[in-house]
């Protein structure tokens, strides 16, 4: 077994028996330590999410830890900082190399202190705090900066739909 698969496997049975991880569960898809299928139950207390449980997918390189994984919402979620297609984008899921757009500093993205849980509880954080500035899905941006109420309306109706899908 790889130095990353068994880094990985020793993080993955930390977080099925870390008690205080209680609204997160990860599991595998086919047994491959590379791909872990997370379920998000976001808590009620979460402003315009909370209630929800969504279903997510996290991808790791065989480079892991020196490269991040990607993520990718299975549950359709209306969110700034999430493709529609479901492609999370989160400063710490780039790549560790230099922003060719000049917009973030190295040491904001991938670096390889980060674990699956410290990724997956920072993407919990931004679903109430998006950053607005650099979205992924603009629609939802947009909507965040000049419609509230439209925006809550349809996060709200994403909790419905993930209820529906758990």
């Amino acid at each position: 077994m790889s130095a990353s698969a068994l880094l990985l496997y020793r993080q993955f049975k930390g977080m099925q028996t870390d008690t205080n991880l209680s609204n997160i569960s990860v599991g595998l898809i086919d047994e491959n330590i590379y791909e872990w299928e997370v379920m998000l139950m976001i808590p009620d207390e979460c402003n315009f999410y909370g209630g929800g449980c969504f279903k997510a997918r996290l991808s790791f390189p065989k480079e892991y830890p020196l490269m991040p994984p990607k993520m990718r919402f299975e549950t359709p979620i209306w969110h700034p900082n999430i493709y529609p297609q479901g492609d999370v984008c989160i400063s710490i899921l780039h790549p560790p190399v230099e922003d060719k757009y000049g917009y973030e500093l190295v040491q904001e993205r991938w670096l390889p202190i980060h674990t699956p849980e410290s990724i997956l509880i920072s993407v919990i954080s931004m679903l109430s705090s998006p950053n607005i500035e650099s979205p992924a899905n603009v629609d939802a941006a947009r909507q965040w900066r000049d419609d509230q109420a439209g925006f809550k309306a349809n996060a709200r109706k994403s909790v419905r739909a993930s209820l529906e899908m758990c």
